[in-house]
């Protein structure tokens, strides 16, 4: 990958980042329930598996999960059910009973959700079709500029919850925010099992 290449991958990815996504609607809702600090152990999780995953993507190790294939089919609807089960965790997040049992998302809660996200992996094949890596250190390259874009979109998508949440304080605004999240990922599920 050339410097003058770079402007256009970042360009590349940025609507793709930055779109309403599993990821995106995870970290929104996780920021308005826990914000930002809380949240960065699951962005950590998350951003280490993208960039492993996108690196082997690159590298052309994964080539069994193209969109028809069987693996592919099984990740979009585990990721589907997956989600679900987030949304319904979210909408009954305003219950006495779990607001003393909740806790934010671990590194291991994120790097799950990226192994279940099939637009994931739909994006990190797109990428390298676009700007493949003709050497290991490129697709490196072009795997660590991809993370760490993500990266930035998820922790905007984060402060964005975070923000929502400080400006709807009260007890029965945080749940109506809940519940919108809790749509917004049932929506983000369905989509994925009906696509």
């Amino acid at each position: 990958m050339t410097p003058d290449q770079i402007p256009l991958l970042l360009l590349f990815l940025f609507p793709l980042a930055y779109s309403p996504g599993p990821g995106n609607m995870f970290f929104a809702a996780l920021g308005a329930r826990f914000g930002v600090a809380a949240s960065l152990p699951a962005t950590l999780g998350y951003h280490a598996a993208t960039l492993i995953v996108s690196f082997a993507i690159g590298a052309g190790i994964t080539v069994a999960l193209v969109p028809t294939s069987r693996s592919f089919t099984m990740i979009q609807t585990l990721g589907a059910v997956y989600l679900l089960w987030l949304a319904f965790k979210l909408y009954r997040s305003h219950s006495p009973q779990s607001l003393a049992d909740a806790h934010p998302a671990t590194a291991l809660d994120g790097a799950i959700l990226l192994l279940l996200n099939p637009k994931g992996y739909l994006i990190m094949t797109l990428l390298f079709t676009q700007f493949p890596g003709d050497t290991l250190p490129d697709t490196a390259l072009v795997a660590t500029l991809f993370t760490a874009n993500n990266m930035i979109a998820f922790l905007l998508w984060t402060f964005a919850g975070q923000t929502l949440s400080l400006l709807f304080n009260s007890p029965a605004a945080a749940h109506r925010i809940n519940t919108g999240f809790a749509i917004c990922l049932s929506g983000v599920a369905l989509w994925l099992l009906l696509s």
